[in-house]
């Protein structure tokens, strides 16, 4: 309001219109001998200040009014890094979200990874066992048949070691587990990764292509390759599992390789936003 009362003391506003129709010559004209015959004085100011004092009050009340109220919309705009478009959006508290859920699901990640390795031992300690048993000897027997008593052999007592080991790893359930923890990965991982980035356009309006966005991109299309082969790996397919193991593990060296270009946009955000 108060920049629009300004605009009308502007010079170029009160100066006088350089086309003039020819009603408006005769208005003017029938106002001069109007005039004359009122005996009113021909250069009488009195409509002119009525109209500056007005302006005047009216500016030196909205001036004020101003002043007080533009800290409120300026920290307002602070706290929203573009230009409060998307509210809450854009604050701190929402750009941390994604370095706080992404942080979690490495710690998950590693979790997850754990689960698969014992599943895995499960199913090659079996294989191991099986091995084992094609080279135990026939246990003696005497000429009526009998068994003859003897110590056993250090392969049978390997059997019988990596027997009870596979019983407690089967307590564990890790194949059931290491499928849940799997998909909650993947679940999550997808939908954070796709918001980080749109936490960041809706912070800065833009992307910025560069190591962390790659990376992340990278790993969210490893997450979906990994468990594209669980159907294969179901069915016993010994290359699907391999691969899994690989994509997986180049997905841990990637999460690594991030995280010091993560540390570096969460220190940018504490520099550009505020709260909330």
């Amino acid at each position: 309001m108060a920049t629009t009362l300004s605009l009308l003391r502007l010079p170029i506003l009160s100066q006088k219109q350089p086309h003039h129709s020819h009603s408006h010559s005769h208005s003017r004209s029938k106002l001069s001998c109007s005039t004359k015959l009122l005996n009113v004085p021909k250069e009488s100011n009195i409509p002119q200040k009525l109209f500056q004092e007005t302006i005047h009050h009216l500016t030196s009340a909205a001036l004020p009014l101003t002043t007080v109220t533009l800290p409120f919309f300026l920290d307002t705009k602070d706290a929203l890094a573009v230009n409060g478009e998307f509210g809450i959006l854009e604050g701190r508290s929402f750009a941390l979200i994604h370095p706080i859920v992404m942080g979690s699901l490495f710690l998950y990640t590693l979790w997850a990874g754990y689960l698969g390795w014992q599943w895995r031992r499960v199913r090659t300690i079996q294989n191991e066992i099986t091995e084992l048993k094609k080279q135990v000897t026939p246990t003696p027997v005497t000429p009526e048949g009998t068994p003859v008593e003897a110590a056993p052999s250090p392969v049978e007592t390997k059997i019988q070691q990596l027997t009870e080991e596979r019983k407690e790893l089967l307590k564990g359930s890790y194949r059931d587990r290491h499928f849940n923890a799997g998909s909650l990965l993947l679940g999550f991982g997808v939908f954070e990764a796709i918001g980080g980035g749109v936490n960041t356009w809706f912070r800065t309006g833009k992307l910025f292509p560069g190591p962390h966005l790659f990376a992340g991109a990278a790993i969210t299309v490893l997450w979906a390759a990994a468990a594209a082969l669980v159907p294969a790996m179901q069915k016993g397919n010994e290359t699907a599992r391999n691969l899994h193991i690989a994509l997986n593990a180049l997905n841990v060296l990637l999460f690594i390789w991030q995280i010091p270009t993560g540390i570096d946009i969460v220190f940018k955000v504490f520099e550009f936003t505020k709260w909330p």
